[in-house]
C-alpha cells in the first residue's frame, strides 16, 4: 500500500461542450453547483439547465452565479421539477444534448425510514429520466451512482444498484435515437453536504469534547467535489453508452479523518448505524469479470450483445486479474490526516 498524491486530476475532457445544451437533475445540490460553475468558468455551453425541486436553492444559486459570472446569466435556465414528474422532465429535456443525473435521496437513515419515498426517486426517478432523454433524442446521460451500490446492504444502495442498471439497460431501448446511457461511481466527497467532515468541523466549532466514530476499523474512498466534477466531465467524453466509471481515488480510516479535523480531540467509538458497511466496494469480484483497468480508473463493460471495448483498450484499458476487487480497505492507495488536510484547502478549478 502507498501513500498517494491526492492532490491527482483525471484527464480532462477531449470532448468540448461549447454551443451545447446540458441539463442537470439535482443541480442545486453540491455537486450541481461544483458542476454548474465549472462549465461557466471553463466552457461556453450555449445553455445550462439547473433541475431540483427547491426554489430556494435555485433562487440561491441564481443570486450567486449572477454575481460571480454576469457575462454568463443569459445560458442558465432554473427550472423547478421532481424527477417523479415524467412530464415535467419531457417538458425541460427539450433541445437538451446531455444529461447529468443527480439527483437522489442519499440519506441512509432516511432512506430506511421511507422506502416508498426512496424507490419513487432513485429508481422510478431514474426511469422517468431514461424516458424522457429517449423521447427528446438527447445525445448523452451520464448517471452519477454510489459506492453503497455494489454490494448494497442497505436501501439506498439497493435503490442505487436499480437506478445503475435501468441506465445500463436503456442502451438497448434507444434504437435510432442514438441516445447513449452510463453510470458513474464513486466514494464519499468531501465538503459535500452529507459528508463526515463537515459535520465534524461543526461539532468542533460548538466546542465538542469528543467526535464519534461509528467503528475505528472503519474505512472509505474519498474524493473532492473538484475532482468528481474532472471525472464526471472525462467520462462524458470516453463513453461509448452502458459503462460504469470508477475512479481510483485514496482509501482512508476513519480514525484518521477525525484527527484531521481534530488532531486534540479524543474519538467516542458509538457503534455503526443499521445499514452502514464497515468498508465500502465499488468493484466485487463478480463484477471484475467485466472490469477494465485505465491508467486513471476502472471501467465495468456492459452486458449489451454487440458492445465492443475498442475505445477503452485504445484508452490503455486492460481487464483486471481473476478474483480483482476494488475495496477500501483493501486499496492500494491510502490518505493519511496530512493528505485530508491537504485536500480540503484546495480550490476548485
Amino acid at each position: 500500500m502507498e501513500n498517494v498524491d491526492v492532490l491527482r486530476h483525471f484527464n480532462e475532457p477531449a470532448m468540448s461542450l461549447s454551443g451545447k445544451s446540458v441539463f442537470i437533475t439535482g443541480g442545486t445540490g453540491s455537486f450541481g453547483t461544483s458542476f454548474v460553475r465549472r462549465l461557466l468558468v471553463h466552457d461556453t455551453p450555449q445553455r445550462i439547465v439547473v433541475f431540483s425541486r427547491d426554489e430556494q436553492k435555485q433562487e440561491t444559486l441564481e443570486r450567486d452565479l449572477r454575481k460571480s459570472f454576469p457575462q454568463n446569466a443569459n445560458r442558465m435556465r432554473y427550472f423547478i421539477g421532481d424527477v417523479r414528474d415524467t412530464d415535467r422532465l419531457d417538458l425541460a429535456m427539450r433541445g437538451i444534448d446531455y444529461v447529468i443525473h443527480a439527483a437522489a435521496l442519499k440519506i441512509i437513515p432516511t432512506a430506511e425510514y421511507n422506502p416508498f419515498e426512496c424507490i419513487q426517486t432513485n429508481v422510478h426517478g431514474a426511469e422517468n429520466v431514461v424516458k424522457a432523454a429517449l423521447r427528446n433524442n438527447v445525445s448523452k446521460v451520464l448517471a452519477l451512482s454510489t459506492d453503497k451500490a455494489a454490494n448494497p446492504i442497505n436501501l439506498y444502495g439497493a435503490s442505487k444498484l436499480a437506478a445503475d442498471k435501468i441506465m445500463v439497460a436503456a442502451n438497448n431501448l434507444s434504437g435510432d435515437t442514438g441516445t447513449s446511457f452510463a453510470v458513474v461511481r464513486y466514494g464519499n466527497v468531501i465538503g459535500s453536504r452529507g459528508s463526515v467532515v463537515p459535520l465534524f468541523r461543526r461539532m468542533v466549532s460548538e466546542g465538542a469534547k469528543t467526535l464519534p466514530i461509528t467503528d475505528p476499523r472503519m474505512t472509505r474512498f474519498w474524493i473532492t467535489l473538484d475532482q468528481g466534477v474532472s471525472f464526471v466531465l472525462s467520462s462524458l467524453s470516453l463513453m461509448q453508452g452502458g459503462e460504469i466509471f470508477i475512479p481510483k481515488i485514496p482509501s482512508m480510516k476513519i480514525t484518521d479523518i477525525a484527527k484531521a479535523v481534530a488532531p486534540n480531540l479524543p474519538v467516542e467509538v458509538v457503534g455503526i448505524r443499521p445499514g452502514e458497511k464497515l468498508h465500502e466496494v465499488m468493484i466485487n469480484e463478480d463484477d471484475a469479470r467485466a472490469t477494465l483497468d485505465l491508467p486513471d480508473r476502472y471501467v465495468i463493460a456492459p452486458p449489451i450483445p454487440g458492445w465492443e471495448a475498442h475505445h477503452l483498450t485504445k484508452a490503455g484499458g486492460k481487464p483486471v486479474p481473476e478474483g480483482f476487487r476494488y475495496a477500501s480497505d483493501s486499496n492500494d492507495e491510502w490518505m493519511d490526516a496530512d493528505g485530508m488536510n491537504a485536500l480540503m484547502a484546495t480550490k476548485p478549478a
